[in-house]
């Protein structure tokens, strides 16, 4: 008798909700779960009238070419959401991004291109995404940066060329990952990926099918530990002098500033200018160079960086320098592999030094980043304060600082420079 009631009751529950006729909806009370399950029905679309109360929706093995973004509206409280073995090609944004609840996603084996990334978003509680067997091309680097309980992520036998670097960061409990069967581009871009491969603790399926598919020299290859690839993580070096030859910076003078870097990928060198009014980005040269003696009529201002002119060899020059010139210039080299970044305090002869120990000091970038905080002002006469500000280097591996065991140190120089 208890065991009929039971069914009965199971019964109403069930009744309550509206159900289409091609699928089976069933409750599982003991679990608190409500499932749909309308798999395996020559479905060309996602069929209305779906319980609300549904926490599981099965749609795998269907005929469905595309999801709209009303798709899953008679469901917003669904948990599991099977959409595997169709046709989808075409995601609508918006589609997922109400499903708040969803805890899995199983969307292998189907055509799609350009999925919605930005849905992810709202999908906090989200620990399963599967997305193996389709057409991807790219993964935004900020995909998953809200998915901080993602366990499971399956991207293999897609069509993806790079992964940025820190793509897997954000998912502290990331425990199985799948790339395998992608052409990935084996250049410098991949470097931080290869490291990560060789130290991460997440299990990673089949790594021995994680390979190259170009440059064409490494086609094939596995993006493994015996894989040598030709990257090396940028240096980076500042020169000092002034227009009269000498170390003094007096108000008036031109102040060159000489970034020099080295690195493979060739890096790109980026200034950063914090003064006490404002602080100035210049990510690549604002001047034109006209040989050694470019700069003899340089006076007037340039558009991009005001009077902060930069030139294609990495050279930065301040005509005319004054009190509102003085702050931290910083010299940033990157490349595909990562970056390296140096800075130098310039103040007039008539300013307050840094400690003594700070005065004339020019070091490498090393790995400690607050050795040249300055301490205990005091007046000084006739003496320009120049040290750089070692900061710490940033190496693509793991999305975090990678401390270049090589540390390198710099002279300071008081030369002519060459616009050559």
């Amino acid at each position: 008798m208890d065991r009929l009631l039971c069914f009965l009751t199971t019964l109403l529950v069930v009744g309550a909700q509206s159900c289409p006729e091609v699928c089976r909806c069933m409750a599982l009370k003991k679990y608190g779960r409500h499932i749909a399950d309308c798999s395996y029905k020559d479905l060309e679309a996602v069929p209305l009238g779906l319980p609300s109360n549904a926490t599981t929706l099965t749609l795998s093995v269907n005929r469905i070419p595309s999801l709209g973004e009303d798709a899953f509206a008679d469901v917003p409280n669904l948990q599991a959401l099977w959409l595997s073995y169709n046709e989808i090609g075409g995601i609508s944004r918006g589609t997922f991004s109400s499903l708040m609840h969803l805890r899995a996603i199983d969307l292998r084996h189907n055509q799609i291109v350009d999925f919605p990334w930005g849905d992810l978003s709202n999908l906090t509680a989200l620990q399963q995404l599967k997305l193996s067997s389709n057409r991807l091309e790219k993964v935004p680097w900020n995909a998953f940066q809200t998915l901080k309980d993602l366990r499971s992520l399956w991207l293999d036998n897609n069509h993806l060329v790079v992964l940025f670097e820190g793509t897997f960061d954000p998912m502290p409990w990331l425990s199985q990952l799948q790339i395998h069967h992608n052409p990935l581009n084996c250049s410098c871009r991949s470097w931080w990926l290869k490291k990560w491969l060789e130290n991460t603790s997440v299990s990673v399926s089949e790594k021995e099918s994680i390979t190259c598919g170009a440059p064409e020299h490494l086609k094939g290859l596995v993006l493994g530990r015996n894989l040598k690839m030709d990257c090396m993580l940028p240096s980076v070096q500042l020169v000092y002098h002034s227009s009269l030859g000498n170390s003094v910076l007096h108000d008036g003078l031109t102040l060159f500033l000489h970034c020099s870097a080295v690195g493979k990928p060739t890096p790109e060198i980026r200034w950063t200018i914090q003064t006490s009014a404002q602080t100035v980005a210049i990510n690549g040269p604002n001047a034109e160079e006209g040989g050694d003696n470019a700069l003899a009529g340089v006076t007037s201002p340039q558009k991009k960086g005001g009077r902060f002119l930069v030139f294609k060899n990495g050279s930065m020059v301040i005509t005319n320098f004054n009190k509102a010139d003085e702050g931290l210039y910083t010299c940033q080299a990157l490349n595909d592999v990562g970056s390296r970044e140096v800075s130098v305090n310039v103040a007039l002869a008539s300013s307050e030094s840094p400690d003594d120990r700070l005065q004339n000091d020019i070091q490498a970038s090393k790995p400690k980043a607050n050795s040249c905080d300055k301490e205990h002002p005091r007046p000084e006469g006739k003496v320009v304060f120049i040290y750089l500000n070692p900061r710490a280097p940033k190496a693509s591996s793991n999305r975090g600082t990678v401390w270049d065991p090589w540390l390198w140190a710099s002279s300071f120089l008081v030369a002519l420079l060459s616009f050559l």
